[in-house]
C-alpha cells in the first residue's frame, strides 16, 4: 500500500524481546500448572522493604536480603496485589508480543479500569485496578524482582533525563552515533541503555555532573576535549538509565568514574546512589551501582579547609567507630575559596538539610559537631535534631573522610553549590579545580 510505514526492529531489540517473552511464559506457566493441579495460586518473591535491604561492605553495594514474601490469590489481604501483578504481567507480555515500546505511563493507563464484582452476600462493589501511577510503578518493580528481569530489558521506556557528550561512538538500534559530534547539544541517554553497543572510545575517565547547567558550561568550554573525558549529567537525582550507562562505562570500558555534586546532603546522597545503589532499587544495585566511583567535590574541605575541624577533633570522642586520632591523621586540606569568596557564595543550611545530613552520617556526629550556641539560640532546630536521636546513619558514610566533611557541615551549618566554583571563573572550574583534584587523587572513595 502506498505510504505504508514498515516497522523496523533492530536485532538487539529482538533478542531482548524474545528473552523477556520466554521468561514471562516460563514463570506464569508454572503458576497456571499450580491452578490446574488444584493448588493455591501463589507468587513467591523477595521482599522489597527497608528491613530486607543489606549493605555488602566487601563489595560496597546495597543488596536485597534473603526474606521472601508469598502473594496468594485466596488471601483477602493479598488478592488485590496478586491481581495487579498478573494484570501488569499480561499487559507487558502483550506489548512485547506486539513489538511495542510502552512507557511506564502507558502501562499505568492500559491497566487502569474499574472491576465490578459481588461479594458472598450478593453486594455489588466497584474497585479500581490501581488509582495512582506510583501503585502501578510499584507493581512493575515487583515483577522485576519476581522475573529477575529489568524493566529496560522488557523494553519498557521512561522519560529521558541524563545526557552525555565525549569521544565515544555508540550503536543504538541500527544507527551509529558519534557523541563527539553533538554541536552545543548532547546525546540523551536512552531508557534502554543495555541495548546500546560501545563501538569506540578515546577517553581517560568519566565525569558525572549533578547540575545540567554546569554540564552545559563545561561542554561549551570544551572540557571533555581538553581533558579526554566523557562528560555526563544526571540533571539532579539520577534515573535508572543514567546509572546503568555509567556502570557500563566503568565495567566494560574500564573508565574511572568521578562525581561532581553540590556540597550539601542532597549532593552527597546523589553520589551515594551512583556508588552504592538505592534502597528502592536494591534488587538491581549489581547492575546499576558503580562501587569504584569517587566523589571529587564539591567538598566542605574545598570550601573551608580542615583547620576549622582540627580545632574540634579533641571534642569528637563521642563518635562511635572512629577515633579522634584517626581523624587527625587525615591529609591536611587547604580551601579553594578565600574568606571573602566564602562570604559571597556559601548558603545557610536549612533545618531539612541538617535533618538529611543526620540521616546520612548519624546522630552522634551531629551532636559532637554542632555548635551548642547555635542550638541554644534556635530551640526549634534543637527540637528537630533531638527527634533524630539514635539514628546510626548509613555505614558507607561512616568513614573518617565523610565524618570530617559532615562535621564541618554541622559546625558551620553551611552548604555550597557547584556554581560557586564556576563563579570564580569557568576557566578555574574546568582547567584547575576538576583536573587538579583528579590528578592528585583529592577525592573521597
Amino acid at each position: 500500500m502506498k505510504g505504508e510505514i514498515k516497522m523496523v526492529i533492530s536485532s538487539i531489540d529482538k533478542l531482548a524481546r524474545d528473552k523477556s517473552i520466554e521468561i514471562l511464559r516460563k514463570k506464569f506457566r508454572s503458576l497456571a500448572k499450580r491452578i490446574i493441579e488444584g493448588k493455591r495460586p501463589v507468587l513467591v518473591m523477595p521482599k522489597r522493604i527497608l528491613s530486607n535491604t543489606i549493605y555488602d561492605e566487601k563489595n560496597k553495594l546495597l543488596l536485597l536480603g534473603p526474606e521472601m514474601q508469598r502473594r496468594s490469590f485466596l488471601d483477602v489481604n493479598e488478592a488485590r496485589k496478586f491481581m495487579q501483578t498478573l494484570l501488569m504481567a499480561s499487559i507487558i507480555y502483550e506489548a512485547l508480543a506486539n513489538n511495542e515500546y510502552p512507557t511506564i505511563r502507558d502501562l499505568y493507563y492500559r491497566g487502569k479500569h474499574t472491576i465490578i464484582y459481588r461479594d458472598l452476600h450478593g453486594r455489588t462493589h466497584h474497585e479500581n485496578t490501581w488509582d495512582e501511577q506510583r501503585e502501578s510503578d510499584s507493581v512493575i518493580r515487583d515483577l522485576e524482582v519476581y522475573l529477575g528481569v529489568l524493566r529496560e530489558e522488557m523494553l519498557i521506556l521512561s522519560k529521558e533525563k541524563g545526557k552525555v557528550v565525549g569521544n565515544l561512538v555508540i550503536k543504538s538500534g541500527d544507527d551509529t552515533i558519534d557523541l563527539s559530534k553533538m554541536g552545543h547539544g548532547a546525546y540523551s541517554i536512552e531508557p534502554t541503555p543495555d541495548l546500546i553497543e560501545f563501538k569506540d572510545v578515546d577517553a581517560e575517565y568519566v565525569l558525572v555532573v549533578e547540575k545540567d547547567a554546569v554540564f552545559q558550561q563545561l561542554h561549551r568550554h570544551g572540557f571533555w576535549k581538553k581533558q579526554k573525558a566523557i562528560l555526563i549529567t544526571s540533571a539532579g537525582q539520577p534515573d535508572r538509565a543514567t546509572r546503568r550507562f555509567v556502570r557500563r562505562l566503568n565495567e566494560e570500558l574500564k573508565l574511572p568514574i568521578y562525581i561532581l555534586a553540590d556540597a550539601d546532603p542532597y549532593g552527597w546522597y546523589i553520589y551515594s546512589v551512583f556508588k552504592i545503589g538505592s534502597i528502592t532499587l536494591s534488587y538491581e544495585s549489581e547492575r546499576l551501582a558503580t562501587p569504584s566511583a569517587k566523589f571529587i567535590g564539591v567538598t566542605m574541605t574545598d570550601v573551608f579547609g580542615d583547620e576549622i575541624i582540627r580545632k574540634k577533633i579533641k571534642d569528637l570522642k563521642s563518635i562511635k567507630t572512629i577515633s579522634s586520632s584517626t581523624l587527625r591523621k587525615l591529609p591536611r586540606k587547604k580551601p579553594y575559596l578565600t574568606e571573602q569568596e566564602r562570604r559571597n557564595y556559601i548558603i545557610k543550611a536549612k533545618p531539612k538539610d541538617i535533618e538529611r545530613a543526620i540521616e546520612l552520617i548519624g546522630y552522634d556526629v551531629a551532636k559532637a559537631c554542632l555548635d551548642n550556641k547555635e542550638l541554644i539560640k534556635n530551640k526549634k532546630l534543637k527540637d528537630k535534631i533531638k527527634k533524630k536521636e539514635g539514628l546510626a546513619g548509613y555505614p558507607w558514610f561512616r568513614t573518617p573522610e565523610w565524618i570530617r566533611e559532615l562535621c564541618i557541615f554541622f559546625k558551620t551549618l553551611s552548604k555550597l553549590e557547584i556554581e560557586a566554583m564556576a563563579s570564580k571563573g569557568l576557566k578555574f572550574l574546568a582547567d584547575k579545580y576538576i583536573p587538579e583534584k583528579i590528578s592528585v587523587g583529592d577525592w573521597i572513595d
